[in-house]
């Protein structure tokens, strides 16, 4: 295509110019040794170097923060440098990438906790199963912060900006989705609380943007970016209202100055489950005055029109980038895809880590 905005044309995002718009999206994909980021993660990330930009998949903030086994943190010296080896592999290849900062909340279970009950806005257990060290399990109810806990937890993300900066990271995005904690906060189907994180919109999404104003203390608003899914069902995650509770975040959003927002589209699932706001982009797009990245199990095509038509400035890829390490070049010669393969999608701590992970072929290959 030769029309301005494509999938191959540059883009401005915060203090960097990126070579193309297409952004790797964060996944989860399990392969740190125990919390502590390995080099075959650093050979993972910069065999995907040719995107614009990397999002890391989600990274621990604190040890009561994990949610999955084998996920990476940032909070320790160990992974710091676990984290190093990655944001130079990155770079060595003409790369840029971002950590994703994450906290699980009520996502979580007591044997991926030493013991400890998960914490959520509320005591209202998530639906569905995770994987943990003693077997698949149902997600337990987990306990209700006290007040005073929450603003600890906050220093938890300002830390974390911090370490991920000491790693040599380009900047950061916040997983404000998905049914995890800041999501837990700002949805009314998980925050039933009555002092003053919970009740009206204002006071569901107040800590959500306590975490965004301390990041950005750290890094400044043009390098950080927010992840948010306003139609995502995942662990029973709902809002009575979420255009209203959705509008009101990203409207505030307009005042940090932030490097994008990364606003999810509902998937199949999704849409199954309930009547969601379906598309997300055009709901919000008016709202929100800077860069909006969009995912939503884009092609080649539909990445083009998105930005053709200016409903968002990048368009991430998740699944086609984890199969095909070189996607922007298999995208402009037309060539055919590696087909992803879910069986290899998360870790198990074994001795084939680098199945499905690092082994999917380049064109060259």
């Amino acid at each position: 295509m030769t029309l301005k905005n494509n999938l191959f044309s540059g883009v401005n995002l915060g203090p960097y110019t990126l070579p193309n718009r297409m952004v790797m999206a964060p996944m989860t994909r399990l392969r740190a040794n125990g919390s502590i980021p390995t080099e075959l993660m650093g050979t993972y990330y910069a065999q995907r170097a040719s995107a614009g930009l990397i999002v890391t998949e989600c990274t621990m903030v604190s040890p009561l923060s994990n949610g999955y086994m084998n996920c990476p943190g940032i909070y320790s010296s160990e992974q710091i440098k676990g984290w190093e080896l990655v944001t130079q592999a990155v770079h060595e290849r003409g790369g840029k990438i971002f950590l994703q900062l994450w906290h699980s909340g009520r996502v979580a279970h007591p044997s991926l906790l030493n013991g400890e009950l998960p914490v959520a806005p509320s005591a209202i257990a998530p639906q569905g199963q995770l994987h943990t060290p003693i077997g698949k399990v149902d997600i337990e109810v987990p306990r209700a912060l006290e007040t005073e806990e929450i603003p600890p937890i906050v220093e938890q993300f300002r830390q974390g900006a911090k370490n991920a900066m000491t790693a040599g990271f380009d900047g950061i995005e916040l997983h404000g989705a998905f049914g995890y904690l800041i999501d837990q906060f700002l949805q009314d189907g998980s925050n039933q609380r009555t002092d003053l994180y919970g009740g009206s919109i204002e006071n569901r999404a107040r800590f959500l943007l306590e975490v965004v104003e301390a990041v950005t203390e750290v890094w400044g608003g043009d390098r950080v970016g927010i992840k948010l899914s306003p139609s995502n069902t995942f662990y029973g995650m709902y809002d009575s209202d979420p255009k209203a509770t959705f509008s009101y975040v990203i409207n505030v959003l307009n005042n940090f100055n932030l490097a994008y927002i990364h606003l999810m589209e509902p998937n199949q699932i999704d849409l199954a489950n309930r009547d969601v706001i379906n598309p997300v982009l055009s709901v919000f797009r008016s709202t929100y005055k800077g860069t909006i990245i969009t995912n939503g199990d884009y092609t080649k095509e539909t990445g083009n029109q998105v930005l053709v038509d200016e409903a968002a400035e990048l368009v991430s890829y998740g699944k086609l980038f984890l199969a095909n390490p070189d996607l922007p070049r298999r995208f402009k010669s037309d060539s055919g895809l590696n087909e992803p393969n879910p069986k290899t999608f998360y870790g198990r701590g074994d001795e084939n880590a680098e199945n499905g992970y690092v082994d999917y072929p380049f064109l060259d290959s």
